[in-house]
């Protein structure tokens, strides 16, 4: 006979029964109260952020003396576009934005141009001088802006371009810290990659413009949007490089208007919906370019 054994039979012990745990507490409660308080946080922080914007945008459709006697206050009681009218319709305000407006894309795209071309040139040609001029760019980064004033109204003067755009937009179109944040991208760029394009004929200007320029399109996003905000909201060199009131940009005349330019008293409509309009192309301009600062990382080379 052959014996037989029934598998079924075999016992087998159980596995234990998981611990209950303590009572009054849940796992990961703490972890859930620490994330509940860090992002109570952030939100009054963006709240204490955002609240002056709110308040201007409100005191800008209030009457005079609504916003002399609550100028904090978020609702007007009474909305008035009183102030936009008198900005649009009876001052120079339409000249003063044509005026920033020129003035900021001539700068923008000509220093995106010079600086990328400096930057190159440091990063990739190797010429006597080379660590001299970088460190004299470094060191122009260091002087204060409103010690170079005097030598800049100078030089303008000198030049011929006192009083112009010419004045206004050459002393901008170069900037040391662009050129230092240039540089240093290119010198991350691999070198293999300009190899190939001088073996097939390419020269050094054609490598900077098709292949190098290109792979630094986040640098450049950033010069662009640097080169943007300080040309539009520059006051400072517009005050030593023009004096006719046909040059007056947007910085200009709005320094004006907290002076008591157009009319007396508080004038906090009129001021704030000013300011209002000014910071509206710099917040374009930073949420056009958002999504590409984002995706920056794509198509990047890998040896």
């Amino acid at each position: 006979m052959t014996a037989t054994i029934d598998d079924t039979t075999t016992s087998t012990t159980p596995p234990p029964p998981p611990r209950p745990a303590p009572a009054g507490r849940r796992p990961g409660s703490s972890r859930i109260a620490w994330q509940i308080a860090l992002y109570g946080l952030l939100v009054l922080l963006a709240i204490v952020y955002i609240y002056p914007f709110l308040v201007q945008i409100g005191t800008s459709f209030k009457t005079d003396a609504e916003a002399a006697s609550n100028p904090v206050s978020l609702i007007p009681q009474t909305w008035s576009t009183a102030a936009y009218e008198r900005l649009f319709l009876r001052s120079d305000f339409p000249l003063w934005f044509a005026n920033s407006a020129i003035v900021t894309i001539f700068v923008t795209l000509g220093r995106v141009f010079f600086v990328s071309l400096a930057g190159y040139a440091l990063a990739r040609l190797h010429f006597r001088g080379r660590g001299v001029i970088f460190a004299a760019v470094i060191a122009v980064m260091a002087v204060p802006t409103v010690v170079l004033l005097i030598p800049k109204f100078l030089v303008i003067n000198q030049l011929g371009i006192y009083d112009s755009y010419a004045g206004m937009i050459l002393p901008l179109l170069v900037d040391a810290a662009g050129v230092f944040i240039m540089k240093n991208f290119f010198e991350s760029i691999p070198v293999s990659v300009e190899e190939q394009a001088r073996i097939d004929g390419a020269g050094t200007f054609r490598i900077f413009w098709s292949v190098v320029l290109p792979m630094a399109r986040p640098a450049v996003i950033t010069i662009i949007i640097l080169s943007f905000q300080g040309s539009w909201n520059e006051l400072a060199h517009f005050i030593v490089a023009t004096q006719s009131p046909g040059l007056t940009t947007l910085t200009k005349g709005v320094a004006g208007l907290a002076s008591g330019q157009l009319s007396q008293g508080t004038q906090y409509p009129l001021k704030l919906g000013a300011a209002l309009i000014m910071t509206i192309p710099v917040a374009v301009m930073f949420f056009i370019f958002q999504k590409r600062i984002m995706n920056a990382s794509q198509g990047a080379v890998k040896e």
